[in-house]
């Protein structure tokens, strides 16, 4: 069987067997990662993975089960143990497949997949990352040592079926490299790392531009300092700044709503943030590593505005939620291969503003610009942010001598507030991203 006549088998197989609805999802695919360090191999990793996973309903009550034999016996044993569950589970008045008439799928080549990944040598990866790290190396006499350098390539494929009819399939690959070089000055060591990502080999930043770029954000980290306790703006470099839109995402999510632990809970319309924030949820995008044709309930993807102009727009939500809060799916279902989807996001981002890094620096005058967040402290119910930080200090509108042993805090809501620059630096680089962005009024604990 290919994978899309196993999924519709074993829906077959479920609804067969006594299934009032049922839903499957089979992931298959290759990875390969090769780490170095100091020229020297020091793992390689190639593996292939295939798998099934199935939820069934009889009437609202569900359950879920998992294979990886995807042979027709393996799918029905994988549908008995799914039934065996729904008939023990308690009815949830809100569980089941979307409408049908919400199903479907984006047509067209959403350039998810180029060939280039699979037929790189593996030989060819290893050398990337040696060259990356020796790059890194050779960029400063100030490089000291290397925490090592990684390359890793994936291509995979994800087929959905449910029992209202829809099936689809679709297939990605994703390419990255990265590198992580010590820097030294006299007893002082620092570290920082910079890292290309793409659907393809040949999209990827080169292993020296990776290294070059690495060894100098590890050198311009020597000689930190620590800053007396105030505040003041705090500049986010694009690294550090999506970090806030994971944040927006969990307090929009449709989970976070209907349980009520989110402090943007019934805020539509509401304005939320400065006038200069939009934020968009657009899996629709070809090429976005958000991006796919449906989501993982069969819904098609689709380009959400989530913030607008400081306005909330809207939550962000799979079938579940929706009927929760009595709305419609933004087509956001997420999962794994087993158990309920949850929800997800295709390509979240923040809409790029007209400044450049250096013109926002001038602009702030004093500040701190954050190149590096450590720790865990954010409530998404209070919106209380407080985390560890590293950077640099802006003075005179220039960047000027590293920071170190800070805490940066605020509150979330008032931190979309008080957004008051935001960069033209956007980078896709992943499915969260931002430009940088300036922030006012938050306070920085130091000395």
């Amino acid at each position: 069987m290919t994978l899309l006549e196993a999924s519709q088998t074993a829906i077959a197989i479920a609804m067969r067997k006594g299934a009032t609805a049922a839903e499957c999802t089979i992931a298959e695919g290759e990875e390969f990662s090769a780490t170095v360090r100091l020229g020297e191999v020091e793992t390689i990793k190639e593996a292939g993975s295939r798998g099934a996973g199935l939820r069934v309903l009889k009437g609202r009550k569900q359950g879920s089960s998992y294979t990886s034999d995807l042979s027709e016996d393996g799918l029905a044993r994988m549908a008995d143990a799914a039934l065996a569950i729904a008939e023990i589970t308690e009815e949830d008045p809100f569980a089941g497949l979307p409408e049908k008439e919400e199903l479907g799928q984006i047509d067209g080549d959403l350039q998810l997949a180029a060939d280039d990944v699979a037929n790189v040598e593996a030989a060819a990866r290893i050398d990337a990352a040696k060259r990356a790290e020796g790059a890194a190396l050779k960029a400063d006499e100030r490089i000291a040592n290397s925490e090592g350098a990684g390359c890793e390539t994936y291509t995979g494929t994800r087929v959905f079926a449910n029992s209202l009819g829809f099936s689809g399939a679709y297939t990605s690959t994703n390419a990255s490299l990265s590198v992580t070089p010590v820097a030294k000055q006299g007893d002082a060591m620092e570290r920082d790392y910079w890292h290309t990502t793409s659907r393809s080999w040949a999209g990827m930043e080169s292993p020296e531009d990776v290294g070059r770029i690495a060894a100098e954000r590890a050198v311009r980290r020597l000689g930190a300092r620590k800053i007396e306790t105030q505040k003041a703006t705090i500049v986010f470099e694009p690294r550090v700044a999506k970090s806030i839109l994971g944040h927006i995402f969990e307090a929009v999510s449709g989970d976070s709503i209907y349980r009520k632990s989110s402090f943007l809970l019934d805020k539509i319309d509401e304005q939320i943030a400065a006038p200069n924030v939009t934020v968009i949820d657009d899996a629709t995008v070809p090429g976005w590593f958000g991006t796919s044709p449906f989501d993982d309930e069969g819904v098609p993807t689709r380009r959400t505005p989530v913030i607008e102009g400081g306005v909330l727009k809207n939550y962000l939500l799979n079938t579940y939620t929706a009927r929760k809060l009595g709305l419609k799916t933004t087509g956001c279902a997420a999962r794994g291969l087993t158990g309920a989807p949850g929800v997800g996001h295709g390509t979240l981002y923040l809409e790029a503003g007209s400044k450049t890094p250096e013109e926002i620096f001038a602009a702030v005058g004093t500040g701190l610009y954050v190149t590096e967040l450590i720790g865990f402290g954010v409530n998404v119910v209070t919106g209380d942010y407080s985390r560890g930080a590293a950077g640099l200090w802006i003075e005179d509108g220039k960047l000027s001598y590293p920071v170190a042993e800070i805490t940066i805090a605020g509150n979330l809501g008032e931190m979309l507030c008080d957004i008051v620059h935001i960069g033209s630096d956007l980078e896709f680089r992943g499915s969260t991203c931002a430009p940088t962005i300036a922030i006012a009024n938050m306070t920085i604990s130091g000395k």
